[in-house]
């Protein structure tokens, strides 16, 4: 069983999916349905489900996040897929879990700090370089891991690092 969430707005629920030719059979909200897709292009399909035509383009795949962006006839679509362990996790309120955001930046190995590039009340941005340190005669930036605002510098330039020390609190 799969749920399908289009813009977080209407919810449909798979059961059954077989495809066998390029014909997808199953049940959406337990009506049996069958639908015709053909790849046209490395990322467009062509879809014929109740004698209606649709061009489907993916633009983004966050495999992570089970999530596409989709352009369905044009217009631009978020779909959100959970499988039946999802589903479970919902229900016993374990979802959130996974999604927890790291609060804390730490010393991935031993080094040097040779730069901090953020200061305590400044806002970052997931990817931001935050902090560079020497390693092994190797400079490694070390990024925002979530969007968010610093709380605390536990480090300045100059200073030596061991592993799994605070370096930068979010």
């Amino acid at each position: 069983m799969y749920q399908i969430h289009l813009d977080n707005q209407q919810v449909f629920t798979f059961d059954e999916i077989k495809l066998n030719d390029n014909v997808i059979t199953g049940k959406i909200n337990n009506t049996p349905f069958s639908a015709e897709v053909q790849q046209t292009h490395t990322y467009e399909y062509f879809l014929r489900y109740n004698n209606q035509s649709f061009n489907i383009l993916l633009l983004k795949f966050f495999p992570d996040e089970k999530k596409m962006v989709l352009k369905i006839n044009g217009k631009r679509t978020t779909i959100q897929i959970k499988d039946k362990y999802d589903l479970l996790l919902q229900q016993l309120g374990m979802d959130k879990m996974s999604s927890k955001k790291t609060e804390s930046i730490k010393a991935p190995m031993p080094g040097l700090v040779l730069n901090v590039l953020v200061s305590e009340g400044q806002a970052v941005k997931k990817g931001d370089t935050i902090l560079i340190l020497e390693a092994m005669k190797m400079e490694n930036a070390l990024k925002a891991p979530h969007d968010g605002i610093v709380k605390k510098v536990a480090v300045s330039k100059g200073t030596a690092v061991e592993k799994n020390q605070l370096l930068i609190e979010l």
